[in-house]
C-alpha cells in the first residue's frame, strides 16, 4: 500500500535526524582522515610561500626557511621556537630511511605520526640521542630486512605517515646554523639505500578533497577515501559497521543514500566542526592550575579516545607531542578566572623558583582563539621565552612576562608578548623536554594577573 505524503515526510524526518545523530559521531571520528587529506593535498601541491608554508613531493621533506609568522594561516597553533622540517610518506610500499647528521649539543626532534594523528615514535635527542644516525620508518606488516646502521622505530599504523622535524633556533642570527643541518636531513627509500644521488621521484598524486563549500557531502567522500587508503585498526571493526548504515566507511559512497541521510550527514559535517572546536576552547579536557591547562599523559596517543584524538590533537596542533618530548599547557583566563580579554593587559610572573623546569627550553606564544593562528603585531614578535629573546630579569631574580596589545613600559619592552586588540586570544607554554617535576605535576606555573 503506497505511503501517505505524512508517512513519506515522517520517514525522510527521522531518517534525516538518525543520520545526523550519527553523522556528528562519524565526524568526530574521522576528523584527523578528513584533515590530514586537506593538509597533505596542500602540502604536497599547492606552492605559496615555500619559505613557511610546506611544499614537498612525496616522501620528500620541506624544510622552513625562515620562522614562522602570522603569514602561515594553516592554524593548528604554530610554533616558532625551531625550524619545521616537514614530510607525508607513503609506506605502502617500502620503507623510507629518515638520516640526520651530528646534532651536537642543539635540541631537535622527528616527531612521527600516523593518519590518525595519534604518535608512533620518534627520532632525536631525547629518544635517540644527537650523533649521526639512520632510522627506517614501516608501513604495517612490514618485516623485511634492513641495511648494517639503519635502526628500526616502531611500525606505523598506517600506510601514509607524517614527519613533524623540529630544529631549535637561538634566535635570527642562528638561523644559517639551523638550516645547514637541515641541509643534511635526508629522506631516502629502502631500495635505494647506500645508492649516491638517488633521491625520492618527485611524486605529487595525492587524493583531492572536494571542499564542502562545493559540496556538502565533501567532508564525507575525503574520509570514506582516506579509510581506504589508511584502514582504521580492527578494533573500530564495530564502530565502522554502524556508521556504515549511513554510508560512512571504506571505500563506500555517501551520494547512494536517501536525500534525507545526505541531508542529515551535511548538517553533521558543520556541527561536528564547530562542537570540535568549541571543545577545545573549552578547556575539559585538561587539569586546570591557575588558569592553565595541563594535558593529560595520553596526550600525543588518544587512540581510541576519539573527541580528544580530533579536538586537543589534530584539529589544536596536526599532531600533539608526547609530554616527555615537550608540554604545551594552555591558558584561557586570567587568576580570578576570567577570560582573556582583547580589551585588557596582563602580566606573568615567575619567582626566581618558579621559572619552567626543563631539560632543553621553554617558550610562551599567543594565538587568536578563532583561528588558532599567530596573531599579527607592528614588530613581528610572536613568542618570549629562555632561549633567544633576551629576556630582563627582576632585581630578585624573578622574571615578569608583559601581555598586552601595546608596548610594555620602559626597559620592559624585551618581555613584552603582543596580544590582538580586536580578537579573542589565548596563549601556549611550551616546554620542551620538560623535568620531573612538570612531568608528575610538583611544579605549578603561575596565574596571569589582569592589570587594567
Amino acid at each position: 500500500m503506497p505511503k501517505t505524503p505524512d508517512e513519506q515526510a515522517g520517514r525522510a524526518t527521522w531518517q534525516s535526524e538518525y543520520a545526523y545523530t550519527g553523522g556528528v559521531q562519524a565526524f568526530i571520528y574521522g576528523f584527523p582522515y578528513i584533515y590530514n587529506a586537506k593538509l597533505r593535498h596542500e602540502w604536497v601541491t599547492r606552492e605559496q610561500d615555500p619559505d613557511i608554508v610546506p611544499y614537498a613531493a612525496v616522501n620528500q621533506f620541506w624544510h622552513a626557511r625562515r620562522l614562522l609568522d602570522a603569514g602561515f594561516r594553516s592554524g593548528g597553533c604554530p610554533s616558532t621556537d625551531s625550524l619545521y622540517s616537514l614530510a607525508w610518506l607513503d609506506l605502502s610500499e617500502q620503507p623510507i630511511i629518515l638520516s640526520h647528521p651530528d646534532m651536537g649539543a642543539r635540541y631537535f626532534t622527528f616527531q612521527l605520526a600516523g593518519f590518525t594523528s595519534d604518535n608512533f615514535g620518534y627520532v632525536g635527542q631525547r629518544t635517540t640521542g644527537s650523533g649521526a644516525g639512520a632510522f627506517a620508518i614501516v608501513g604495517p606488516g612490514w618485516d623485511g630486512e634492513l641495511p648494517p646502521g639503519v635502526q628500526r622505530v616502531r611500525p606505523s599504523p598506517t600506510p601514509w605517515a607524517l614527519v613533524l622535524g623540529r630544529t631549535a633556533v637561538n634566535g635570527v642570527e642562528d638561523l644559517s646554523n639551523a638550516a645547514a643541518l637541515q641541509g643534511r636531513y635526508r629522506l631516502t627509500p629502502l631500495s635505494a639505500w647506500g645508492t649516491v644521488g638517488v633521491t625520492a621521484p618527485d611524486r605529487r598524486d595525492v587524493y583531492a578533497p572536494v571542499p564542502v563549500t562545493e559540496d556538502p557531502l565533501g567532508p564525507w567522500k575525503t574520509l570514506n577515501a582516506m579509510l581506504a587508503e589508511n584502514p582504521p585498526p580492527p578494533q573500530h571493526a564495530l564502530l565502522l559497521e554502524q556508521f556504515g548504515g549511513l554510508g560512512i566507511g571504506p571505500g563506500l559512497d555517501v551520494e547512494t543514500q536517501p536525500e534525507a541521510v545526505r541531508q542529515g550527514l551535511a548538517r553533521a559535517a558543520t556541527t561536528g566542526m564547530a562542537l570540535l572546536r568549541e571543545q577545545f576552547s573549552s578547556g575539559d579536557w585538561a587539569r586546570i592550575v591557575n588558569g592553565w591547562r595541563y594535558p593529560p599523559p595520553e596526550e600525543g596517543r588518544f587512540g581510541n579516545d576519539f573527541l580528544r584524538r580530533a579536538a586537543d590533537q589534530s584539529l589544536a596542533g596536526i599532531a600533539a607531542n608526547d609530554p616527555a618530548e615537550s608540554m604545551y599547557l594552555l591558558n584561557f583566563q586570567d587568576l580570578d578566572g576570567a577570560r582573556l580579554d582583547p580589551k585588557h593587559r596582563y602580566t606573568l610572573h615567575f619567582a626566581p623558583d618558579e621559572r619552567p623546569p626543563v631539560d632543553a627550553f621553554w617558550s610562551l606564544t599567543a594565538y587568536t582563539a578563532e583561528d588558532l593562528n599567530l596573531i599579527p603585531n607592528p614588530i613581528g614578535r610572536y613568542a618570549v621565552g629562555d632561549h633567544a629573546s633576551g629576556l630582563r630579569m627582576d632585581r630578585d631574580g624573578g622574571l615578569t612576562l608583559h601581555l598586552q596589545p601595546d608596548p610594555a613600559p620602559g626597559d620592559q619592552e624585551p618581555n613584552w608578548l603582543p596580544t590582538s586588540p580586536e580578537r579573542a586570544w589565548f596563549v601556549i607554554l611550551r616546554l620542551y623536554r620538560p623535568g620531573p617535576a612538570a612531568l608528575d605535576g610538583s611544579w605549578s606555573c603561575p596565574g596571569m594577573i589582569r592589570r587594567d
